[in-house]
């Protein structure tokens, strides 16, 4: 199995996900290949007693389409430190997508909460207004868009609500290429949308990561 090492620190290790790849076991297939397998093959010592839903210390998710960053702690002391600034949202999540439209104008900022939504368990919905619909409660979430160039975008989020870039891009106008679930035009490349987690701020030193060179842009 190709390494995903990237970075290593004192506390953190910082790995380099490929797009389709799972970071957990499928429920389907628990012998499935995905970061967390590759991880404890390649660092054992990883397989230490960390909470549940966070094995190997792997401090956050990322949807099997998307690339890049995967933050791992090393230690337990390490992965609750991390939690604590997720939760409280001292780290921020740079992101590159790629639309089929542009951003107008350049930069916008959305603060617009997002919840599941009401007829549709796949997806999530943005409230519009005070009289809109969700099932459950709405949750607050923050992002900041840009313009790059040609059909690269920019996604900086502090907050980490379910689908959180691809609704608030939907809802500015910029839906993701390949993401038809949320409006975007089908990838000419098949399945899966163009979404990368190219640096994250706010623990120390943290390498920052381009997209995939094959990336239509």
């Amino acid at each position: 199995m190709p390494s995903l090492l990237l970075q290593r620190s004192s506390e953190w290790i910082w790995l380099n996900k490929p797009s389709g790849l799972p970071v957990f076991p499928l429920h389907q297939d628990p012998d499935s290949d995905c970061v967390l397998r590759r991880l404890l093959a390649e660092l054992p010592e990883q397989a230490q007693g960390f909470a549940s839903g966070f094995e190997g210390g792997i401090a956050h998710r990322l949807d099997t389409p998307t690339s890049g960053l995967l933050l791992v702690a090393r230690s337990p002391q390490a992965l609750a430190k991390a939690r604590k600034a997720f939760k409280g949202k001292q780290l921020s999540k740079s992101y590159r997508f790629i639309s089929a439209k542009t951003l107008d104008p350049k930069q916008r900022t959305l603060q617009s909460a997002i919840g599941h939504h009401p007829k549709s368990r796949r997806k999530m919905v943005v409230q519009r207004n005070p009289g809109s619909k969700c099932r459950g409660k709405w949750y607050p979430a923050h992002t900041r868009l840009r313009h790059i160039r040609g059909a690269l975008h920019e996604a900086v989020i502090t907050t980490g609500v379910m689908h959180q870039i691809r609704v608030h891009a939907a809802f500015a106008g910029v839906p993701l290429l390949g993401d038809t679930l949320y409006g975007g035009e089908p990838s000419p490349d098949g399945p899966g949308f163009f979404l990368h987690h190219a640096h994250l701020k706010g623990l120390g030193a943290c390498p920052f990561l381009p997209p995939p060179a094959n990336w239509p842009v």
